[in-house]
């Protein structure tokens, strides 16, 4: 059996640093994803410019973040390392 972590959708994004953001999901989990070691080719090269990477927003029919440009990331890898970098976490009460 496999266990797949269930779907959950962005729903605020503030730019902390450089190429570093802050992601609220909708179950109340706030955390933190550090760009700065990507290699952004293909469609995310104009990410590797800060002041673009800084213009990101949530998409809310998409449940993840966007750029200008329309290229935007799966949240379920962002959700992943976001836990991994916590700054609350939802309560579930179970």
């Amino acid at each position: 059996m496999v266990l797949v972590e269930p779907l959950v959708d962005i729903t605020g994004v503030e730019v902390v640093g450089e190429y570093r953001l802050r992601l609220t999901f909708s179950d109340g989990t706030v955390g933190e994803v550090d760009f700065g070691e990507r290699d952004w080719g293909g469609v995310f090269e104009p990410l590797r410019n800060p002041t673009y990477f800084a213009q990101v927003a949530v998409d809310p029919e998409g449940g993840t973040i966007t750029w200008p440009n329309g290229v935007d990331m799966a949240p379920e890898p962002l959700y992943a390392e976001a836990r991994r970098n916590l700054v609350r976490f939802a309560s579930t009460g179970g």
